[in-house]
C-alpha cells in the first residue's frame, strides 16, 4: 500500500522523508541577456564549473548526505532521494539564459502541508528547473491521491534582486552583522532588496504550525508570494507574514518550532519587539552562539569560490557561490519528534542547551553545509509525519 503524504508541522513523528543530492551539484549561473551566448564563453563556464565543484568536494558533500539518509533509516523513516540529471547545460527564457545548481536544499522549493504539496517560483533562475528532480516522488505518491500545486513560473524580464548598499561603504553595521563577521573570519553578508513585481518565494521562507504558518518577507519571498499562498491555503490556514527578523534569506536559520508551544529563536535576529505575536504565548529559547564556520570552509570560498565568482563577473554572469551561508545554519536542525532533535554535530553549545530542556540529540556531520549551502534542515523535506491538521494558537 502506497503512503499518503500527510506533514502539517514541524515536530510531530517523522514516518518519511526526502534527503537530498549533490552528485550532480554545478555552480549556478545567470545571465540577464537575451542574446545567445558565444560558445567560447559556455566552454569557458564549464571550465569554472569544475573549479568550483571539484570531484574530491562533491564525493564528501554525498557522502555526508548519505550518512544523513542511513541515519534517518536507523530511526525508522522511510528516505527517499531526487533523480537527478545534467544541470550542467544551458537553458534559456525569453530574457535570459542559465544554467542550474544542484539537488541538495529539496525544501527549498516544495511546501507540504498536510496532503497538499506547493512547489514555490523562486526568483532565482538558475533554480528554474530544480523542482523536477523531485517529479518522480511525488508521481509514486499520486496514486494514494494529494493535491500537487505549482506556484506561477514568473518570467523574470530582468534580475529581481538589487543590491542593498550600491556603495558598501554605507552601510551601518548591526549587531547580527559584527557576530557574522566574528563567526566567519571577517566576511560579511551580502545583502539584497527583491522587487513586488512577479510572484517569488521559497518554500523555506515559511514555518509550518499546523493552522498557522509563519512567512518571512526577505530577498527569497515578497508579499506577492504570501499573498499568492493565502490564496490557494484558503481559509482554513493563516499566513503571518514578517520583515523584521532577516533581511537575507530563509526563516529556518532564525525560527525553529521545536514542539507545540516551544520556539528556538536566533537571538541576533529576534528580539522580543521584533518576535511575532503569534509567539507570545510560547515558551522563547533564546540562542545564537553557533559554533565558528570552519576554516577548511572558509579557505574553500576564499581561494576557490570566490575567484570564480568573479571571473564570472568579468563574463557577465550573476552566481551564488560569490557568498557563504550564515553562519547561523548551525542551528538549521530536524524535529524528529516532539522529543528528538537531529542536529549538526559541531554546535556543542546549541546540544548542550537543547538537553537542558529535555531534548533528546542525535548529530550528524554535514562538512561543507556553508560552502554548499544548507543544513541539515535545508537537505531534508519531510513528506509523512504522524500528525494532524491543528490550531495552536487562539
Amino acid at each position: 500500500m502506497k503512503s499518503i503524504i500527510n506533514s502539517h508541522n514541524e515536530w510531530d513523528k517523522l514516518k518519511e522523508v526526502i534527503v537530498g543530492s549533490a552528485r550532480q551539484a554545478t555552480i549556478a549561473a545567470e545571465y540577464f541577456n537575451s542574446e545567445k551566448i558565444p560558445e567560447e564563453i559556455q566552454k569557458k563556464l564549464i571550465k569554472l564549473t569544475n573549479q568550483a565543484s571539484p570531484q574530491w568536494f562533491l564525493d564528501e558533500v554525498n557522502e555526508d548526505l548519505d550518512n544523513l539518509a542511513n541515519i534517518l533509516k536507523q530511526y525508522g523513516a522511510k528516505v527517499h532521494r531526487p533523480k537527478e540529471h545534467d544541470i550542467k547545460k544551458f537553458y534559456s527564457g525569453p530574457f535570459w539564459t542559465a544554467t542550474g545548481n544542484n539537488f541538495y536544499n529539496v525544501r527549498d522549493l516544495h511546501l507540504v502541508i498536510g496532503n497538499n504539496v506547493i512547489e514555490s517560483s523562486s526568483p532565482r533562475i538558475s533554480r528554474f528547473y530544480e523542482a523536477s528532480s523531485l517529479y518522480d516522488i511525488w508521481y509514486n505518491y499520486f496514486d494514494a491521491g494529494f493535491k500537487w500545486i505549482s506556484a506561477p513560473k514568473p518570467m523574470l524580464p530582468e534580475n529581481p534582486l538589487s543590491p542593498l548598499y550600491i556603495d558598501e561603504s554605507e552601510r551601518k553595521l548591526t549587531e547580527e552583522d559584527l557576530k557574522h563577521k566574528e563567526l566567519s573570519s571577517g566576511r560579511l553578508e551580502k545583502l539584497h532588496k527583491l522587487n513586488e513585481k512577479e510572484i517569488y518565494f521559497e518554500a523555506a521562507n515559511t514555518v509550518r504550525m499546523g493552522r498557522d504558518l509563519l512567512y518571512l518577507v526577505s530577498t527569497s519571498g515578497n508579499n506577492k508570494g504570501a499573498k499568492w499562498l493565502q490564496s490557494i491555503l484558503g481559509e482554513d490556514y493563516r499566513v503571518h507574514t514578517t520583515d523584521k527578523l532577516y533581511r537575507a534569506d530563509h526563516i529556518d536559520t532564525t525560527v525553529m518550532c521545536l514542539k507545540p508551544g516551544t520556539v528556538l529563536l536566533n537571538s541576533k535576529r529576534a528580539t522580543k519587539a521584533t518576535t511575532p505575536e503569534i509567539f507570545n504565548k510560547w515558551e522563547k529559547i533564546w540562542f545564537d552562539d553557533v559554533a565558528e564556520i570552519p576554516s577548511h570552509e572558509i579557505n574553500f570560498q576564499n581561494d576557490v569560490r570566490d575567484v570564480v565568482a568573479a571571473e564570472l563577473k568579468t563574463l557577465g554572469f550573476d552566481s551564488i557561490i560569490s557568498g557563504m551561508c550564515s553562519p547561523w545554519v548551525g542551528m538549521n536542525f530536524l524535529s524528529l519528534d516532539q522529543k528528538t532533535v537531529l542536529v549538526d554535530k559541531r554546535q556543542n553549545k546549541l546540544i548542550k542547551l537543547l538537553e537542558s530542556h529535555k531534548f533528546d540529540v542525535i548529530t550528524v556531520s554535514l562538512r561543507h553545509m556553508y560552502t554548499q549551502g544548507g543544513g541539515i534542515h535545508c537537505a531534508t523535506l519531510d513528506t509523512v509525519r504522524e500528525s494532524k491538521l491543528e490550531s495552536y494558537f487562539n
